[in-house]
C-alpha cells in the first residue's frame, strides 16, 4: 500500500482550500481540523467529515496522529503556530505571507532546519499553467538576462472584510502589500530566479479606505495601496504595485512585467477577473516576434500536491521558507521606506 501523509488544517476561513487540495491527492489523509471558532469548526466539518476536530492546535499536536499541518490563520499566528508545529516534528504548509516580520520569519526558517522538516509557504499564483509555462522560457534562455520589470495587482475596490482582521495592522501586518503583493512579488522572483535584494524604496498611503472607515465607523489601520522599487545585487530592477482601493477602470488589474536581454514576458489577468493570458515578445534575425501562451502545460501541481510529494520525494519544496523569508525582507522594507521617507538598504551576503 502507497504511503500516506496524514494532515491537519489549523484555520478555516483560507484553510478550507488547503483541505480541498489534500483530498485531491492520492497519498494525503486529511485527518484533524482545527478553529478558534466551535462555529466554523462545525460547519466545516460538515464538508470534510475528519476523524478529529479541535478549537486548540496544542491539543491537536498532542493527540491527532500527524505526518504534517497546514497553517492558515490570520497572519499574525503564522510564526508562533509554524514553530510549535515543526518544534513538534511535523512538516508545515504556511499561508503568505509567511510572518509579520523578517525576526519572525527567520525564527521559522530556523525552526525548519533544526527540525529537519519541510516549511513551504503557500505561493500559490506560481502554481499554475501559465506560470509554469513561462518558467520553463526563461529557464530555456527565452528571454536572456532579466534587468527590469513590473509586478502589480491592484483592486479599484476590494478591502477584504473591511472592518475585520485584514484592516487591523496588529493582525495582519499590513495591508495590500503584504496580502496581494505578496504573490506578484514571489512569482517576479520566481521567474528572475530569486535574486538578492540590496535596497529598497517605497510608500504606502490610505486614502480612499480611511475615508470609508471614517464613515462606517470601522476599524482600518493599514494602507490601502503601496508600491515599491527594488533593486538587486546583480543590477536588475523590480517595481512591485498593490492596492485594495485606487481609481483604476478593472475591477481586478494583475500584470507582472519582466523584461531581458533576449526577449520579454508579459502575464497579465483578463476582463478584470481571475483568468490570465501571457505573451513573449523577441527579435529574431531582425524581425520581432510575439508567442502567445495558450495556458496548458502539463504536469502542473497544485501547492498543496506539490507540499505532499516534496514530502513523500524527502526533498524541498518549490516554495521554500528561505525564499519566503526574503520576500518578507523585500515587504518589511517597503514599509520602512514609507515610514522614514529613506531608501533601505541590505548587506549584499545572503
Amino acid at each position: 500500500m502507497a504511503e500516506k501523509i496524514r494532515v491537519g488544517v489549523v484555520g478555516l476561513g483560507m484553510g478550507k482550500g488547503h483541505a480541498r487540495g489534500y483530498l485531491a491527492h492520492p497519498q494525503a489523509e486529511l485527518v484533524a481540523l482545527c478553529d478558534m471558532s466551535p462555529e466554523v469548526l462545525e460547519k466545516a466539518n460538515e464538508e470534510f467529515r475528519v476523524e478529529k476536530t479541535y478549537t486548540d492546535m496544542d491539543k491537536m499536536l498532542k493527540e491527532a496522529e500527524l505526518d504534517a499541518v497546514s497553517i492558515a490563520t490570520p497572519n499574525a499566528f503564522h510564526a508562533p503556530l509554524t514553530i510549535a508545529a515543526l518544534k513538534a516534528g511535523l512538516h508545515v504548509l504556511c499561508e503568505k505571507p509567511m510572518a509579520m516580520s523578517v525576526k519572525e520569519a527567520g525564527k521559522m526558517q530556523e525552526a525548519a532546519e533544526k527540525a529537519g522538516k519541510n516549511l513551504m509557504i503557500n505561493f500559490s499564483y506560481r502554481f499554475s499553467p501559465m506560470s509554469f509555462a513561462l518558467k520553463q522560457q526563461v529557464e530555456a534562455g527565452v528571454i536572456g538576462d532579466i534587468y527590469f520589470g513590473r509586478t502589480v495587482w491592484h483592486r479599484r475596490r476590494g478591502m477584504p472584510k473591511f472592518g475585520g482582521w485584514f484592516g487591523t495592522k496588529s493582525l495582519s501586518g499590513g495591508g495590500p502589500l503584504i496580502d496581494l503583493g505578496v504573490h506578484r512579488l514571489d512569482l517576479a522572483l520566481w521567474l528572475m530566479d530569486y535574486p538578492e535584494p540590496i535596497s529598497v524604496s517605497g510608500s504606502a498611503y490610505n486614502v480612499i479606505a480611511a475615508k470609508r472607515a471614517r464613515l462606517e465607523r470601522k476599524h482600518f489601520d493599514v494602507e490601502d495601496c503601496a508600491a515599491g522599487l527594488i533593486k538587486f545585487a546583480d543590477g536588475q530592477t523590480l517595481i512591485l504595485e498593490a492596492s485594495w482601493a485606487l481609481n483604476i477602470r478593472e475591477k481586478e488589474h494583475m500584470i507582472t512585467s519582466l523584461y531581458g536581454t533576449e526577449g520579454g514576458l508579459v502575464q497579465k489577468n483578463t476582463n478584470g477577473g481571475y483568468e490570465f493570458t501571457a505573451e513573449i515578445y523577441t527579435e529574431e534575425n531582425g524581425s520581432l516576434f510575439t508567442k502567445t501562451l495558450d495556458g496548458t502545460t502539463m504536469g502542473v501541481p497544485t501547492s498543496y500536491w506539490e507540499f505532499i510529494d516534496s514530502i513523500l520525494e524527502k526533498r524541498p519544496p518549490l516554495a521554500t521558507g528561505e525564499q519566503g523569508l526574503k520576500v518578507m525582507k523585500i515587504l518589511e522594507g517597503i514599509y520602512k521606506s514609507s515610514r522614514t521617507g529613506k531608501e533601505v538598504r541590505y548587506s549584499q551576503k545572503a
